[in-house]
């Protein structure tokens, strides 16, 4: 069975591989390793929060050039949100290893990511891709990627005023996580539903 893909291949989005956004996304992409080079092995802690700082800030300045220069493409779609989850992803592990954040904290962001994957699984069986971004899910990893500089600072050189904006960053972060999280699962399910039924 070979369905249109849900998201991938909008009516705006070209085949071009070498624009603006995708070069800033690659970059984004490229600060992952040096993060964690910093954080785990340097333990240049000062220099690990400013590279944690400027990927979660340019997170949505890839998306937004790609708008204001009609430079939308298939490879940017996909690139931006995997950027996104992979810093998320990659922070974690770090953080739970220098004890930033508990092993709870990162079981249960890990966890939606679990169901995430089971869902478009179950969507690539029928042909879909993956669904949009869903302003929820930009709004958490926003949430999340601004709160882990502020966490990492806090750990650094803590005071109860960083703490107390990291967490509230961190939690909220992570309940619109899991709330977009759910809002993907149902989407994909009338996709799954509306595929048997034809």
């Amino acid at each position: 069975m070979s369905q249109r893909p849900a998201r991938v291949g909008t009516p705006q989005a070209s085949d071009q591989v070498f624009t603006l956004p995708n070069v800033i996304s690659f970059v984004r992409l490229l600060g992952v390793p040096v993060f964690l080079y910093l954080l785990l092995v340097a333990r240049a802690d000062v220099a690990a929060i400013a590279v944690l700082a400027v990927g979660g800030t340019t997170d949505w300045v890839d998306g937004w050039v790609a708008r204001r220069l009609r430079q939308v493409s298939r490879l940017g779609e996909l690139l931006d949100p995997f950027v996104d989850r992979l810093y998320i992803l990659a922070t974690l592990v770090a953080f739970t290893v220098r004890e930033v954040v508990p092993w709870q904290f990162t079981a249960a962001l890990l966890a939606r990511e679990v169901l995430l994957l089971g869902s478009l699984g179950t969507l690539r069986r029928y042909g879909y891709g993956p669904p949009p971004v869903h302003y929820v899910g930009k709004t958490a990893t926003f949430l999340l990627l601004a709160a882990f500089p502020v966490l990492l600072l806090a750990k650094a050189a803590p005071t109860t005023v960083t703490s107390a904006v990291g967490w509230s960053l961190a939690w909220w972060g992570l309940t619109l996580y899991w709330v977009a999280g759910a809002m993907y699962v149902v989407q994909a399910g009338r996709l799954v539903r509306a595929a048997r039924a034809r």
